[in-house]
């Protein structure tokens, strides 16, 4: 379905025309898919979380037509943002709390973004045929209409999520003449899948690391690991994992459902799994993976803190992980964001992104840019 209001004033033939969708269907898998190759978290993805039931988040897509077909897109999310989820333990954030007890909607805005809160990166989608001159005229009237659509919706504060260092590079200039400030968000880690054996992965490490990951890879003596294309009846416990890692997280942003665990595997059949690790028939641990032809990407790793650590069941996932890419003919594992001592221990190479935000009012944008560097969520020296 599609809002006319809001659909920018005819224009002839040929011409971008840019408007909002509440529901990916509206826009077709392959009409979405097409804007979006060799993306990972495609149209089907993006359905699931759609589908999902996340507290807080209202959803909208947003696209440029010519001709009758989609030549640009990106999804979007409309929601209240704090803008201390990004502060990390200490005075600042304990200050901020005990402020927000008084004042609740203290540092929070109503938010309009580009991308989602539950992606990766925050693609930027052009069909593989429109030239490069060309996407940035198509990414100027996409931002013209979001904005447009952000008043409309009454959110005082517009961003986009994630960037990747590529699109920022392409693009950065053309986001800061239209008065938008930025701040490093979470890096992407990476390991390309350029060995044919786990011995093989094992002689790229250090000495001392390779010494750590063999004694740590015995503790599968004690785990019986299982790769599952359905959850079944341990969604209720896989649930329980998740709700206990994340409230030892210091980065809670959305809060997934079950529907959102169901929906990954179900709509991406055959492009999803879930490791499963058991002690004594009991579930410590789940690990969420997509993939397409190419690439692996790590959605969420779940443990029972407390009984799963002993076991090095962190560990033992990502060589579950390694294992299932040289058996699959995979090319690159992702292994997600934040955490990143071990993952560069273990050899993965970080690309950052960046998020990019403007308030409605030149006064308060100014005071955001002065104190956007104590909400940066960069961690790539971490």
């Amino acid at each position: 379905m599609s809002l006319p209001l809001l659909k920018m004033p005819p224009v002839p033939a040929g011409n971008p025309v840019a408007e909002v969708h509440f529901s990916i269907r509206a826009i077709g898998r392959d009409a979405w898919n097409a804007c979006f190759q060799g993306q990972v978290e495609d149209y089907d993805y993006l359905l699931a979380i759609e589908e999902a039931g996340l507290d807080g988040f209202e959803w909208r897509y947003i696209t440029v037509t010519e001709d009758g077909r989609v030549s640009a897109a990106m999804p979007a999310f409309l929601c209240f943002y704090a803008l201390d989820t990004t502060l990390e333990e200490g005075f600042l954030r304990r200050s901020v709390r005990s402020i927000q007890r008084r004042f609740p909607n203290f540092l929070k805005l109503r938010l309009a973004c580009l991308g989602s809160p539950c992606t990766e990166t925050g693609a930027i989608g052009f069909r593989s045929d429109v030239p490069g001159e060309h996407r940035r005229a198509l990414l100027s009237e996409m931002l013209s209409f979001f904005e447009q659509l952000a008043e409309t919706e009454n959110c005082a504060l517009v961003g986009l999520k994630d960037i990747p260092e590529q699109a920022s590079s392409e693009f950065g200039d053309l986001l800061a003449g239209r008065g938008y400030a930025s701040i490093g968000g979470l890096s992407t880690a990476w390991l390309d899948i350029d060995f044919k054996t786990i011995d093989a992965y094992l002689a790229k490490l250090s000495s001392g690391t390779r010494k750590d990951m063999r004694r740590k890879l015995k503790s599968l003596e004690q785990v019986r690991v299982e790769i599952r294309t359905d959850f079944g009846e341990f969604l209720p416990e896989v649930m329980a994992l998740y709700h206990d890692t994340r409230n030892r997280s210091d980065w809670q942003f959305e809060e997934l459902t079950p529907e959102y665990f169901q929906g990954v595997l179900g709509r991406m059949r055959g492009r999803s799994f879930c490791a499963f690790y058991f002690v004594e028939d009991r579930l410590l641990a789940a690990n969420l993976i997509v993939h397409d032809d190419s690439v692996a990407i790590d959605k969420f790793f779940c443990m029972d803190g407390e009984k799963g650590r002993p076991y090095n069941l962190y560990f033992l996932s990502w060589f579950t992980n390694l294992r299932y890419c040289l058996e699959h003919g995979l090319s690159r594992y992702q292994s997600g964001q934040a955490y990143y001592e071990n993952k560069v221990r273990l050899g993965s190479k970080l690309t950052a992104n960046a998020m990019y935000f403007r308030h409605r009012s030149a006064f308060f944008q100014r005071l955001l840019r002065l104190v956007s560097p104590l909400f940066s969520t960069d961690e790539a020296d971490a």
